[in-house]
């Protein structure tokens, strides 16, 4: 099965070009120009015309000034990395988190361009619909030999164990990406297809959204297209043809290590939907329920940014860590709609596009508009004959691509390889032919990029166009008006952004102004039903996945916040201008020891004072060996990457660059002399401020719900344990009684101002227990911390579906009449009543972490318990 391949254009000499605006390479289609390539002859002296979508683009800009144009491109980057755009990139182990590339200029696509491209990808979207509804169901395509079985029923993601399930919702495909190149001649070419779970629907959204703001004119005067309203048909569909009247949608992700979980995240707080890990969902009685905060909520649909082959360890993979035990169950009882369903990945084998055009004509009764490369499977011995002497020209692809049962290898570009490596190809081939698709290589169109820099201009680079096709009810769809440029790596010759290619915007030109379809009729009254009621007194649902990095986010802020100010006060005294005494160097020493600022071997202070200020500084940016300030922050960033979909772009913005900028700065005073101090110090005061920072987005741009309380719960505790033991070695060592040791307290509780306030420069230590310890107004205090901690735990057990002992009352509470007693020393010294405080107050913290870990992470009383089924 094939169709005729595109003609491929000879070699050619360089044109000349144009200064500004460069012709495309020779056999590439030049979409600036709108020309088709020139091949044996090179076009005409001369500065050909532009094409009239990339005029009207340029008449908004000053070519001339190269410089505005690099302002804009460093605005773009800057965007994009504020807002934590990012790509993960397995093979890169030392820079793991790529920042999203994406070129300044968009890729412009005329409105009858656009028509053409829409009609053939709906056509192509029906005709893969109608294969996945006969091959799990009557096998008519296998009968008949219209499709080998190879190529179905031997793909290792065609699933068995869905033949003769009828779809939840009443189709099998949700939403599906193509790959189209245009060819040197003008016309668009399908390159691949996509239908297990395509990436690129939240890059694309971010990529409209950076680029546009750089161009507002433009963006407007073109009339390009709107994304939104697909957007919200896409989810409005699959919430209408999910199981249950009020349908609870989930976006399932691998996590936070997925190559594409920022979109992920991104698109899960765009469409509105819940981002859930396998972990935290769970099946019981053949209905999928979600693992809250408290207790269980059912799931009725599912959007799957993870394969099949990961979706059920019970059925597939069972190492799988990534999937639901039980899933296909509940998809086979028909109480889960999954999208796409479950056995779609088959049809990604490029080899099928070979098959599609008579499928077409067998199930449709129609001709593909959008024609695919010429294709070949080499399964079949005369196919295998005739494509082996022209590897050269084409590229070679996994028939079972991303497989672990069957062959699979990164495709090979046969123009890029010498001769040797071409006869190594074919070798491989001739051993296992029914692994290999041979796909006609076609060079594709190439648009107008920005390169900075002091060479700066434009620069021609081939592009592949992925879009998308959503549904918009049950079997309607719409292919969204624009998609994700993507742009050929030179040394992959493929577009692949793990091989280093890049991305651009994608504009679609309307013949008229747009308008987004209205998300309500103004021009209707209606009563305000029950299930209005009901949506907006609806609480956000907390996973419990994200309520453990939530209440460590609360922790590891403390911690950080704790850390520096502790690594600050500690190299402030040994360069003060008091020598310390004995007691306080044994504090402090103390303290940095527990704090994780010095390892374990370590000398105190009191042994050698410098070579302790030398392994101070150079641990301060240390995540392996010792858990200190460079540990805690790495700990916060992952607590925060994992918290992508609830936390503002500034909030995220502020986690990363305290990390970045610590452990940059910090990093060359490792093996450094004492010298160091003052940096030291600088880089200390900047992250005490961004901490700040932190902790203001926490406590200001944050949704009070559960989730919320949870991570403030989480801060308290740290600081409840923290500041007790802190005091507790203080009052231990007598480093208290010292001036300066009596200044170091406040210092530690951040409370100097107001206690100078009140007690002007009193070294009083019942004025000082009673402002650190007993003063309700302190923040600081542990009076303080206690009685918000009670309130915060009584708050969230409020919601709790079953009565459970309160938390809260574990806790004692010191009162202020409590102030003579804690004052009180036995003969030795000792304040007894105040370190029986200080030691409960440690252990309840303790305590409490475990309890409400057991509680709410791992949900050890719900064994055979659900809510709201």
């Amino acid at each position: 099965m094939r169709m005729n391949a595109p003609d491929l254009p000879a070699t050619a000499p360089l044109p000349p070009t144009n200064p500004v605006f460069p012709l495309a390479d020779p056999h590439h289609f030049d979409e600036l120009h709108a020309r088709p390539a020139w091949g044996v002859d090179p076009p005409a002296p001369g500065a050909p015309a532009l094409a009239p979508a990339w005029k009207e683009f340029f008449r908004h800009l000053d070519l001339s000034d190269s410089d505005e144009l690099n302002r804009r491109a460093t605005r773009l980057a800057r965007q994009l990395r504020d807002n934590g755009v990012t790509y993960n990139v397995y093979a890169d182990e030392a820079n793991l988190q790529r920042p999203w590339p994406l070129d300044l200029f968009p890729l412009l696509i005329p409105a009858g361009d656009w028509t053409r491209i829409e009609a053939g990808v709906l056509q192509r979207v029906r005709v893969l619909e109608a294969v996945m509804a006969d091959i799990y169901g009557p096998r008519r395509l296998l009968k008949d030999g219209l499709l080998p079985a190879a190529l179905v029923q031997g793909h290792p993601d065609y699933l068995r164990a869905m033949h003769g399930v009828p779809p939840v919702g009443g189709q099998h495909l949700h939403m599906v990406a193509f790959d189209l190149a245009r060819g040197p001649q003008g016309y668009w070419w399908v390159v691949s297809q996509r239908t297990q779970a395509p990436s690129g629907l939240g890059y694309l959204l971010e990529n409209r959204s950076a680029v546009s703001t750089q161009f507002p004119d433009a963006f407007e005067t073109m009339n390009v297209r709107r994304l939104a309203d697909t957007y919200r048909g896409f989810i409005k569909a699959l919430k209408a043809m999910a199981p249950g009247a009020d349908s609870h949608i989930v976006l399932l992700t691998p996590g936070p290590y997925n190559e594409t979980y920022f979109e992920h995240s991104y698109l899960a707080r765009y469409l509105g939907v819940t981002l859930a890990e396998g972990g935290d969902l769970t099946v019981r009685n053949q209905r999928l329920y979600l693992k809250t905060l408290h207790g269980l909520q059912p799931v009725h649909g599912v959007i799957k940014r993870v394969d099949d082959a990961f979706l059920d360890p019970l059925e597939m993979r069972p190492e799988s860590r990534l999937g639901v035990p039980g899933l296909l169950q509940a998809v086979r009882a028909g109480n889960v709609m999954v999208a796409n369903a479950p056995g779609a990945g088959f049809l990604e084998s490029s080899a099928l596009l070979g098959f599609l055009p008579a499928l077409g004509r067998e199930l449709l009764g129609e001709e593909l508009l959008l024609p695919a490369l010429h294709t070949w499977w080499c399964g079949e011995p005369a196919t295998l004959r005739e494509v082996l002497p022209r590897l050269g020209q084409c590229v070679i692809k996994p028939t079972y691509p991303w497989s672990t049962s069957r062959g699979t290898f990164s495709a090979g570009v046969g123009p890029l390889m010498s001769d040797q490596v071409l006869a190594s190809w074919a070798d491989s081939i001739r051993r296992v032919p029914e692994e290999h698709t041979v796909q006609a290589y076609m060079p594709s169109s190439q648009m107008p990029t920005w390169q900075s820099g002091p060479r700066a201009g434009i620069v021609p680079r081939a592009v592949i166009l992925r879009v998308f096709a959503l549904t918009d009810g049950a079997g309607s769809w719409r292919v969204l008006p624009g998609g994700m440029t993507r742009l050929v790596s030179e040394s992959a010759g493929l577009a692949t952004m793990a091989l280093g290619g890049s991305s651009a915007d994608t504009w679609v030109l309307g013949e008229e102004p747009a308008r987004e379809a209205p998300e309500f009729d103004h021009g209707t009254l209606a009563a305000i039903t029950p299930t209005d009621t009901a949506l907006v007194q609806r609480e956000r649902l907390v996973t419990s996945r994200s309520a453990e990095n939530l209440f460590w986010l609360g922790r590891y802020t403390e911690r950080a916040e704790n850390s520096a100010r502790l690594a600050r006060i500690t190299l402030s005294a040994l360069h003060g201008e008091e020598d310390p005494s004995f007691a306080q160097l044994m504090w402090l020493g103390q303290l940095a020891l527990s704090a994780g600022l010095v390892p374990a071997h370590a000398p105190s202070p009191l042994e050698n004072r410098a070579e302790f200020e030398r392994l101070l500084i150079h641990h301060l940016a240390d995540t392996e060996d010792v858990p200190g300030v460079g540990h805690v922050l790495r700990g916060l960033r992952g607590a925060g990457a994992a918290l992508r979909e609830r936390l503002s772009p500034e909030h995220w913005s502020f986690i990363k660059l305290a990390e970045e900028r610590f452990l940059q700065e910090c990093g060359p005073l490792r093996g450094s002399a004492t010298e160091a101090e003052a940096d030291a110090q600088h880089s200390l005061a900047q992250l005490s401020r961004t901490l700040a920072a932190i902790t203001g987005a926490q406590q200001d741009r944050m949704w009070r719900d559960d989730g919320w309380r949870l991570m403030t719960i989480g801060c308290q505790i740290e600081r409840l344990t923290w500041l007790s033991e802190a005091l507790s070695r203080g009052f231990y060592t007598n480093a208290v009684h010292d001036a300066a040791g009596h200044g170091v307290v406040l210092d530690l509780f951040d409370s100097s101002i107001s206690f100078h306030a009140r007690y002007q420069r009193s070294r009083s230590m019942a004025a000082l227990i009673e402002h650190v310890v007993l003063n309700h107004q302190n923040p600081r205090s542990l009076g303080w911390v206690v009685q918000r901690l009670r309130g915060l735990l009584d708050r969230l057990h409020a919601n709790d579906p079953h009565p459970l002992d309160k938390l809260s009352q574990r806790l004692r509470n010191p009162l202020p009449e409590e102030l003579t007693m804690l004052c009180e020393s036995d003969h030795i010294g000792d304040f007894i009543h105040l370190q029986a405080l200080l030691a409960h107050f440690m252990e309840i913290g303790g305590q409490l972490s475990n309890e409400i870990g057991l509680r709410h992470f791992i949900h050890t009383a719900e064994v055979g318990r659900s809510v709201g089924a």
